[in-house]
């Protein structure tokens, strides 16, 4: 049971120690925080752990970043001891109820906090067959009892069925897995997030993990197109510049002989002006 230590109130900056995160600093968020805090002050105590071996920060560590950053020597806590499960839940609780989570970020808190509450809740990860059936769950699904949804859903606005495919992807990731996708330059969207999720095979999602993070890919669906290609299972996927020419001459094969006049009336001078330049060397 988490226990809260009023008598502490506020603790120096560099006394509190950061371990384990799930998440790290945002640059862009910390640098907006500095100057509100400059101007308005700390609107909201940061949550710190007590242990034998010293004080661990739970909640807050955008705040605590922007006081050590300004130089503050203190900042004002929710002091609190609680088991490594209890401290877990508060970490994630807080981010679920902060600002919006990409979709990579959401799968992991969710599958870790499935852990943690499992953890807290052993009858949850109990629940098996019949009763897990009585439940409303699906006895293929990875997510357990009701009670663990109604919890989330105090924190999200989702469905059960929603909550369900975030931990499905979240509880197969591993951690650097989630950190590459994180860097991917165009971000992994529910869809092919829950497409990750249904992914058995280790060696399949590394390479569909890789190939979003390295931008080789755009999509799931391309990038294991690409896995059974590289395993000589399935012709290599064409490129973006064959396909679209292959889409220009299945129409230009399909027009009759009235539709590709109409087209050399509405397109002939580009045409003519393409074929200069392809005359002239430029083939790009």
């Amino acid at each position: 049971m988490i226990e809260h230590l009023a008598t502490v109130t506020e603790l120096p900056v560099d006394a509190i120690i950061i371990e384990d995160r799930l998440r790290d600093v945002n640059t862009a968020t910390l640098d907006g925080l500095k100057q509100s805090i400059e101007q308005s002050g700390l609107l909201q105590n940061i949550t710190v752990r007590r242990k034998r071996d010293g004080d661990y920060l739970l909640d807050g560590m955008h705040r605590l970043t922007a006081l050590r950053e300004i130089g503050r020597q203190s900042i004002p806590v929710r002091l609190v001891r609680c088991n490594d499960a209890e401290a877990r839940l508060i970490e994630i609780d807080a981010n679920l109820a902060g600002a919006p989570l990409i979709p990579v970020d959401l799968a992991m808190f969710l599958a870790e906090r499935k852990r943690a509450y499992e953890t807290l809740h052993p009858e949850a990860k109990a629940a098996t067959g019949a009763n897990l059936v009585s439940k409303r769950w699906d006895t293929a699904d990875m997510m357990s009892v009701v009670s663990f949804v109604a919890s989330v859903q105090e924190h999200l606005n989702m469905s059960e069925r929603h909550i369900r495919r975030f931990v499905n992807a979240g509880m197969v990731l591993e951690r650097s897995e989630v950190e590459a996708l994180r860097q991917a330059p165009r971000q992994v969207g529910v869809v092919d997030l829950m497409e990750i999720g249904k992914l058995g095979e280790v060696e399949e999602r590394a390479f569909v993990v890789k190939a979003l993070a390295s931008g080789e890919a755009k999509k799931v669906s391309a990038a294991r197109k690409a896995y059974r290609a590289a395993r000589g299972e399935a012709p290599a996927p064409i490129s973006d510049r064959d396909q679209k020419l292959s889409r220009l001459l299945d129409a230009w094969d399909r027009a009759g002989k009235r539709e590709r006049r109409a087209f050399l009336e509405e397109r002939g001078a580009e045409v003519a002006a393409l074929l200069g330049e392809h005359d002239k060397g430029d083939t790009a």
